[in-house]
């Protein structure tokens, strides 16, 4: 089995065995934009054990406390967790760790290892993911709701896969300013109370995008 595994992408495991998401996050997989990449290659690109990884996926495949399963839900239920799960979710999270990062970057900007720039990157990305949360939430989610297929809905869906792909750089980005969302040891409370919330944040827009990405838009072209 564990070798079949390592055939499959991430996007579809991801989809497939509850809680495998949390097992590609360990070992920094990406399986929200790079959803179509099958395990084993991703496993090589990061010098990792595939069949390790599939041994533990195969585990969790008999896990009874498992998280939900969309694959077969309706296209509005979905799209009311996305909303209520983590649309307004990031529209809580971004302020506070702006503040935090600013006020880091203020009393701690003389250290080597102070996030320098990092306030600036998370307004964008809140700027960046607001105007993207509008549009599905204004247009794509909406035509979804009312079941419009491909061809009307490929434009749409195609504009949100690519906006997540660069939601993705700046993911990579935030863990390059941040020693991978790694505080030093002589961090401060304040420093330490951001990276949390950062490692939250990423989580929690990894998991949106997973989602969207290998779920609600694959089924839209399906159906």
């Amino acid at each position: 089995m564990t070798t079949t595994l390592t055939e499959q992408t991430l996007g579809s495991l991801a989809c497939l065995i509850p809680g495998a998401t949390r097992v590609f996050r360990q070992y920094k997989l990406d399986f929200c934009c790079g959803g179509d990449t099958p395990l084993r290659d991703a496993a090589l690109q990061r010098n990792l054990d595939a069949l390790a990884i599939a041994d533990e996926l195969a585990a969790l495949a008999t896990d009874l406390a498992s998280e939900p399963d969309w694959r077969n839900a309706a296209a509005g239920e979905l799209i009311e967790f996305i909303l209520e799960r983590y649309h307004e979710r990031h529209r809580d999270q971004f302020p506070e760790l702006i503040r935090l990062a600013s006020r880091v970057e203020q009393v701690h900007g003389n250290k080597a290892d102070c996030p320098a720039g990092l306030a600036e990157h998370l307004w964008t990305m809140q700027q960046e993911l607001e105007s993207h949360m509008l549009k599905e939430e204004q247009i794509l989610f909406p035509m979804l709701r009312r079941g419009v297929q491909l061809p009307q809905s490929q434009g749409p869906i195609a504009v949100m896969r690519y906006e997540h792909d660069q939601h993705g750089d700046a993911l990579q980005r935030l863990a390059e300013l941040t020693n991978d969302i790694t505080p030093p040891a002589n961090a401060c409370n304040t420093w330490r109370a951001l990276y949390r919330g950062l490692e939250e944040l990423r989580d929690d827009l990894m998991q949106h995008i997973h989602l969207e990405n290998n779920i609600l838009f694959a089924q839209a072209a399906t159906h």
